[in-house]
């Protein structure tokens, strides 16, 4: 399957620009996704052997293996029905705003084969949470699904920041009653000043006022937040006591990142930067957070996974889950399966 997607998709989706051709893979992903039974009998081929299966539970939750989707592949919750036949055991879907919006002019995706890298300045671009809500309406809900979703929320681009707090309350309310998870993500530097959000006052405001929502919640729902790889040890120390404060469900580290390391330094394209360039800075951040919090907040680890090494690397740093989106445009759409029976394969090994 791997060779076919290299010699034969990846040539022709490659030969599309490369939000053209993301949309393809997303469509494609939905038809799966809207044929029951051939999910069912992919999921059973791409399902690790009862044997091998080490299912992780975290945030309450049981996850069938490791590897989950990473936010910016379905935007719109229109795919993610087909993640587990593809061998995810988890999808997280967004990032959704309050109000629907276009995002940045386009173009504002660019791949990097030979670095397996892309950079990004899409800009939250979404239907909305009224939209993404009703659709998630008509889907299995909570304890009905195969594998927990989550679900990502940035700020509305026009919404000032001081206005912040008001705008994630919005999209938590309108969805958190869809989510197995909900991530609050103040880390995309494509939205202006969204990255203020991590300082420690704004932090503190924003994150006291969705755990006040959530403890009124007739159910209440894990909440993680989504760091940047370019935050200074002190500010990640900031961060992280915030998060104790609020007594948050987890963290993710990390998203995209400003830095243009190596190859990059030449490249004059905004964005954020991912795939492999981010390996080893992500990783750092995770161990740090580890060893910060003695273990004991729940991490899920992203940025430049591209085999079950990389992976591993994570899960080893501290990690309880990892997350893949670039990775994916480069290996091809069964990667995750991929990765959890290499990471079965190296834990059996020891």
């Amino acid at each position: 399957m791997g060779v076919f997607y290299k010699q034969v998709v990846r040539r022709a989706l490659f030969a599309l620009d490369s939000e053209h051709a993301h949309e393809v893979g997303v469509r494609a992903m939905a038809l799966l996704g809207a044929v029951p039974p051939l999910c069912r009998a992919l999921e059973a081929w791409t399902r690790l052997p009862a044997a091998t299966m080490r299912p992780v539970e975290v945030f309450g939750l049981k996850f069938p293996n490791a590897v989950g989707l990473a936010a910016g592949f379905d935007k719109n919750a229109t795919a993610w029905p087909a993640a587990a036949a593809m061998g995810f055991g988890h999808v997280e879907i967004g990032t959704v705003t309050a109000r629907s919006q276009p995002g940045n002019p386009k173009p504002r995706m660019f791949r990097y084969p030979a670095q397996e890298a892309v950079i990004n300045r899409m800009g939250f671009n979404n239907e909305g949470a009224d939209a993404v809500a009703k659709r998630l309406g008509r889907q299995p809900g909570p304890g009905r699904r195969r594998i927990p979703l989550g679900i990502n929320l940035g700020k509305t681009k026009i919404v000032e920041l001081d206005q912040a707090t008001q705008d994630y309350l919005a999209s938590f309310t309108r969805l958190a009653d869809y989510a197995d998870y909900v991530v609050l993500n103040v880390s995309s530097p494509n939205t202006p000043n969204l990255r203020e959000l991590q300082d420690e006052a704004r932090l503190r405001e924003l994150l006291g006022a969705i755990s006040e929502a959530n403890r009124l919640r007739p159910r209440r729902v894990p909440v993680l937040l989504k760091i940047a790889p370019d935050l200074a040890w002190p500010q990640i120390d900031a961060v992280l006591g915030v998060i104790a404060e609020f007594a948050l469900d987890g963290i993710i580290a990390t998203n995209t990142t400003l830095a243009r390391p190596g190859y990059f330094a030449r490249v004059n394209e905004a964005g954020g930067l991912s795939g492999a360039p981010l390996r080893r800075r992500s990783t750092e951040i995770i161990n740090y957070i580890s060893r910060a919090t003695a273990g004991r907040l729940p991490i899920i680890g992203v940025g430049g996974i591209g085999d079950a090494e990389s992976a591993g690397e994570k899960l080893d740093a501290g990690a309880v889950l990892v997350q893949v989106y670039t990775g994916m445009i480069f290996r091809g759409p069964f990667f995750a399966a991929e990765l959890a029976r290499g990471l079965a394969d190296r834990q059996r090994k020891g």
